[in-house]
């Protein structure tokens, strides 16, 4: 390119993410998505599916991390994972950082998200797709929970927004589904968006979860490329206890997992479900 451009991400009706973009590497109509990789001054390398900024090389951590860690920490045995979309491989890769975690069943709808992230973006993934532990599976998020076999400890839904194809992972049919390959005591986590500028998808989402488990709620993080304030990673389980795990009792588990990260800490683990009035509000 012999200037830099600028792309614009949606994020909501009336607002916008501003990227100062200094290489196009890739934009194509794939199977499911307009998907596009640029390479911009702020955040590194960026993937954005039909115009929203999904991942980018310098802020994935704080996501993938809370994703990741808080649902497997607040567990405290899981063994078996599923993750729902998530094909850039980020979030599987801290989910393999677990020594006790035996196996984790990816489930993405675009092979060629997995593609091309492997060959454009292979620093947020590392060595995760090539894990003997890793199952990948290209298929339907809903069709496959509604006909697994498979029953986890920990279910990650690494989502795009409600629009387009990411429109089923959001409904009451979908969250059953998801509700009935789980085994006694299980975590669901979702992404939901950043509550300031997308509340009703917060709110619908609990609302939905309710009719299947016993207690829902969500915790708060903050990722500068997901814009406005605030992002709510929703959080699902038949048992309460794992939303309440103490401080010691984390910390002890994140010695002893003896993994290293950037973001995670077991006192932001604890914090991060202290929500503000208006997002309580929103889920209750």
């Amino acid at each position: 390119m012999s200037e830099w451009v600028w792309f614009d991400a949606e994020l909501d009706s009336g607002y916008r993410l501003g990227l100062e973009v200094t290489k196009r590497i890739y934009e194509d109509q794939t199977g499911q998505h307009k998907l596009a990789i640029y390479d911009t001054t702020a955040f590194g390398r960026v993937m954005a599916l039909d115009g929203v900024v999904q991942i980018t090389e310098r802020d994935e951590f704080i996501y993938s991390e809370m994703l990741a860690h808080v649902p497997i920490l607040g567990h405290g045995a899981a063994e078996e994972v599923i993750i729902i979309g998530g094909g850039d491989g980020a979030v599987l890769e801290e989910v393999l950082k677990h020594r006790n975690v035996q196996h984790v069943t990816l489930v993405e709808i675009d092979p060629h998200v997995v593609e091309l992230c492997r060959e454009y973006l292979p620093s947020v993934s590392g060595a995760a797709f090539d894990d003997p532990r890793t199952e990948l599976v290209f298929a339907d998020g809903a069709s496959f929970v509604r006909e697994t076999d498979r029953r986890a400890d920990v279910l990650i839904i690494d989502s795009t927004d409600p629009i387009g194809p990411g429109t089923s992972l959001f409904s009451a049919a979908f969250y059953g589904g998801c509700h009935r390959c789980l085994k006694p005591g299980a975590v669901l986590v979702t992404q939901n968006g950043v509550p300031f500028m997308q509340g009703d998808e917060l709110r619908h989402s609990c609302r939905r979860l309710r009719e299947f488990f016993d207690d829902v709620g969500c915790y708060l993080t903050t990722v500068p490329t997901y814009c406005g304030g605030a992002m709510a990673l929703g959080w699902a389980s038949d048992d309460p206890a794992k939303r309440t795990v103490p401080h010691r009792t984390l910390s002890e588990r994140f010695d002893a997992a003896n993994i290293i990260t950037r973001y995670y800490t077991p006192e932001v683990h604890a914090a991060s479900f202290s929500l503000p009035a208006y997002v309580a509000r929103l889920i209750d």
